[in-house]
């Protein structure tokens, strides 16, 4: 039989930092824009998040994941052989932040390299893992991780601050061929790219003195998102999970989507007849935390027995792009 990528263990890290939605009322209180603390918490559900200290970075996050769920797994850095890393909020823009984790984690052994299609990054990491177990036979232990520092790149003035969370989640992978990934989608739509993102800095235009002056450096939402783009995303890539691996979305155990919009989450459970409570919707806890908020979620639901051994999950990510992706897998 065919290898795949089975979870060992999860672990998790949030800052110990908290800025509560009443904290950005205080903070934007006065400002032209001041409404949309409330209007962004009723549609999305956030109540909270967490921010990392001034001198932390990318990596820092992603060590502090990758760290507990080695112990949760009674692993070593030493056993790894590759470390994968999603993030669309690097320490720079290179070398890769999975090749500085590495020697922060003392994971002399392992390969490394980023995967960065934002918040679809880390189902993309599982899905890449389970495919290089089925063929690197020489493969034992991979570490996915998923990190976010976005706050760090916005202007501290932007209400759009409101959706970014700090915070790291990881698992830890072996080989297995009766458990782990069993099916992957993937879905994209660059006609989006330039609604939200960070435009300056790379080789369309070089970071400048009127780059940073206009704010072209910081992460800036030119045009919204429509919701729908979840809200049929979402179920479609459900129903292709279904296709691919069998797992039929209304039976799954537990399906974990993107944690940035509590509403959208309902809508796809109503049109995919899976029941609520088999989604969850953390970002009342832990804000919104992009690449890393599928491993939190993960992560939080092991640790409290939400779901166990034999149980089958889909993992759903979207991000800027825009990018989406999902894996299905049995515990």
């Amino acid at each position: 039989m065919t290898r795949t990528a089975a979870v060992v263990a999860t672990g998790r890290y949030l800052p110990a930092h908290q800025v509560t939605n009443d904290a950005l009322r205080r903070q934007f209180a006065g400002h032209e824009q001041a409404d949309l603390i409330d209007r962004f918490e009723a549609s999305s559900g956030i109540l909270q998040r967490y921010r990392a200290e001034p001198d932390q970075v990318t990596s820092d996050l992603a060590l502090e994941a990758a760290r507990a769920a080695l112990a949760n797994a009674g692993r070593r850095a030493a056993d790894l052989d590759l470390i994968i890393l999603g993030t669309d909020t690097p320490d720079q823009i290179t070398p890769a932040t999975s090749v500085v984790l590495q020697a922060k984690l003392g994971a002399r052994q392992a390969g490394t390299f980023d995967i960065g299609c934002a918040c679809a990054s880390f189902p993309t990491a599982l899905a890449t893992a389970a495919g290089l177990f089925a063929v690197n036979a020489g493969l034992r232990s991979i570490l996915v991780v998923g990190a976010y520092l976005m706050q760090r790149l916005a202007d501290p003035d932007d209400p759009m601050v409101f959706f970014y969370g700090d915070g790291a989640g990881a698992a830890l992978l072996e080989p297995a061929n009766d458990r782990g990934v069993c099916a992957s989608a993937f879905r994209a739509d660059g006609r989006y790219a330039d609604h939200w993102g960070i435009m300056a800095g790379g080789t369309r235009e070089p970071a400048s003195v009127d780059a940073v002056t206009a704010g072209r450096t910081r992460v800036q939402l030119h045009e919204r998102y429509p919701p729908e783009i979840n809200e049929a995303g979402w179920p479609a890539l459900m129903r292709e999970l279904a296709r691919n691996g069998g797992v039929e979305p209304a039976a799954v155990d537990m399906a974990i989507f993107t944690q940035v919009n509590a509403a959208s989450i309902r809508a796809t459970c109503a049109t995919l007849g899976l029941e609520p409570a088999r989604a969850p919707r953390l970002m009342d806890r832990y804000g919104y935390t992009g690449s890393a908020c599928v491993p939190i979620a993960l992560d939080h639901a092991l640790e409290h027995g939400m779901v166990g051994p034999g149980d089958r999950l889909t993992l759903v990510g979207s991000g800027v792009g825009y990018n989406m992706a999902g894996v299905a897998l049995t515990l």
